[in-house]
């Protein structure tokens, strides 16, 4: 019996994380036109865009490989069960074992990867300008996550988030500096890595500012849908696994009854709630940088995560 609740709740937590993501979107859209004294969009308005492009034919270019119809659908995959991977509402779940640090972040380099290569299938040059200006992205942001997550397993002795998670919520850690530099670096690697104001704006479509919209140009239809979607759910990712790592009070365990369980979806859906509306105003009272000014921007994250694990592994206590 035990069994088919742990299992029924990440199904659960497997379905919640597909169906907010839209919504995480919405609200960030909404607050972001209501602070420039705009009305906006509803906030079901991804849900709508999303169904409509479902519904819609996808137009592939005759010179398309496999690879570009393929790459959609592997991207999706790959973010959410990333995703679903990390603890939401409750830790210990059946899947929660393989929630490893190493491999979410291996799971997002592999849709960056196959976005990339996609992008440069079809050998237009909107795609190969964004494939590139994706991959020096990255080449900054994966190493400044990677600091992270040394930092994160040095101090809870693991890489497991569940045990994490549990180990920050339940343990007397204090404040360190160290943390406060992981946690900045997370913020600017999140940000850079979802294509949001300052690195990157998400609406527009200027050659010469835009880099993931430049890779999914050329996608219509349902592949368009399912980029969308994963960008959508790569965005509550980041969220999530900020609050799993840095803010996880609240959050139930696999043994909790049923109500605790429900009290800690709760939590993490005013937690998001609160995220989108900082991220809102983050992105109305900054401005978009230029593409140059982009590896500095990156650069600080990753001497925050270089300093951050060399605090906690050279001065325990800080």
């Amino acid at each position: 019996m035990a069994l088919i609740f742990s299992l029924f709740m990440q199904g659960i937590q497997m379905m919640l994380v597909l169906l907010v993501a839209p919504l995480l979107v919405g609200v960030v859209r909404k607050v972001r036109a209501r602070i420039l004294l705009r009305r906006g969009p509803s906030i079901v308005q991804p849900y709508r865009d999303l169904w409509r492009l479902l519904r819609k034919e996808s137009i592939v270019a005759h010179n398309a490989s496999w690879l570009f119809r393929v790459a959609p659908y592997l991207v999706f995959s790959a973010v959410w069960v990333a995703a679903a991977l990390v603890p939401v509402f409750a830790t210990g779940l059946e899947f929660n074992w393989t929630a490893d640090l190493l491999a979410i972040v291996a799971l997002l380099g592999t849709a960056r990867f196959a976005t990339a290569l996609a992008a440069m299938d079809i050998g237009t040059s909107f795609g190969g300008l964004g494939a590139s200006r994706e991959m020096m992205v990255a080449s900054l942001a994966e190493p400044a996550m990677l600091m992270i997550v040394f930092t994160i397993s040095l101090l809870a002795g693991t890489t497991q988030l569940s045990e994490i998670a549990n180990f920050v919520a339940s343990q007397p850690i204090g404040l360190r500096i160290s943390l406060a530099f992981a946690f900045i670096a997370l913020i600017i690697v999140a940000v850079a890595e979802n294509a949001r104001i300052p690195v990157d704006n998400p609406s527009t479509h200027l050659e010469l500012t835009m880099i993931h919209e430049a890779m999914v140009l050329e996608y219509s239809g349902r592949h368009l849908a399912l980029i969308e979607a994963a960008s959508a759910t790569k965005l509550l990712l980041y969220m999530s696994l900020v609050i799993s790592l840095f803010l996880p009070f609240g959050i139930a365990t696999n043994a909790a009854p049923l109500s605790l369980q429900v009290v800690g979806m709760l939590i993490w859906l005013v937690k998001l709630g609160i995220g989108a509306v900082l991220l809102a105003i983050g992105e109305t009272v900054v401005s978009k940088m230029r593409l140059f000014r982009v590896a500095e921007f990156l650069g600080a994250a990753l001497v925050m995560g270089l300093l951050s694990m060399i605090f906690l592994f050279v001065f325990r206590g800080i």
